[in-house]
């Protein structure tokens, strides 16, 4: 078990009325607990709190916002995520639960049909299971450059091998393509993480679906999976920003603080 503390601050300008949906909340899932958590903003606004469509990410939603805003999230959260075994295997169509089918199709972001090909000349033939999807991270760990600023939010995985550059957010976006194209459901995590470099941001990494269980992988090995907080779950990125604007902001500040309090064995997959 690792017990970690959460102190996430977002800062903005809204030039004239305007909405904001925050995604940055702590998820509550059976691998991980929340001690305490307090979430506080500097304006009068209308706030709604739910569940987004996933039915695991916590939304909340802040109206009619104008001139400097502020949000301020804290909580301390313990996160226990099973180990992995290292022979889970890959599951046939057959017997796939249903409603993890859907994280075998292609997405907004993971293009999973165009790079099928790829996907079955560099590891089509490999033992299928665990050390299969370890052998997509090492790829692309190996392949990939971390560089931030050549990509964006618009980005897609075919466009990041064609660029061979990335962020965490593009590592990712490749594991579940790859994962995708070799009918292993793959979906996109992001959450707060611990590092020595570079600065303190949120943190994306992907999860397969192996021996009827999801099991968190990280092709950038920037932080260890056993460590990250889970914020959000989806298909690809657009179903897990940490804050979606609608009206004319500026964001000026961003600072998604970590601090380990107490950790057992860290894993990096």
């Amino acid at each position: 078990m690792t017990k970690i503390k959460v102190d996430c601050e977002l800062r903005y300008i809204a030039s004239d009325s305007s909405d904001f949906v925050f995604n940055i909340q702590a998820a509550q899932t059976t691998w991980q607990d929340i001690f305490e958590e307090k979430i506080t903003f500097n304006q009068d606004a209308e706030a709604t709190f739910g569940l987004g469509h996933t039915g695991q990410n916590r939304l909340l939603r802040i109206s009619n916002v104008i001139g400097e805003f502020n949000i301020h999230y804290q909580a301390t959260v313990s996160v226990k995520y099973p180990e992995p075994m290292g022979f889970e295997k890959e599951m046939r169509i057959g017997e796939l639960p249903l409603e993890i089918i859907p994280y075998t199709w292609p997405s907004r972001y993971c293009e999973s049909d165009q790079i099928a090909q790829l996907a079955n000349d560099l590891f089509g033939e490999l033992p299928q299971g665990y050390s299969r999807v370890q052998a997509i991270c090492e790829w692309i760990h190996k392949n990939i450059e971390y560089q931030v600023g050549v990509t964006n939010s618009t980005t897609s995985s075919l466009q990041v091998l064609d660029l061979g550059v990335g962020v965490c957010r593009d590592f990712a976006h490749l594991g579940i393509s790859f994962c995708r194209a070799l009918n292993i459901p793959a979906r996109f995590v992001t959450g707060y993480a611990f590092f020595d470099e570079p600065p303190s941001d949120f943190h994306a990494i992907f999860e397969a679906y192996l021996g009827y269980r999801w099991i968190l992988f990280d092709a950038t090995k920037m932080s260890p999976v056993n460590q990250l907080v889970r914020i959000a779950t989806g298909r690809d990125a657009s179903d897990t920003a940490f804050s979606t604007i609608f009206g004319p902001v500026v964001m000026n500040y961003m600072n998604p603080d970590v601090e380990i309090i107490h950790s057992q064995q860290s894993i990096f997959l």
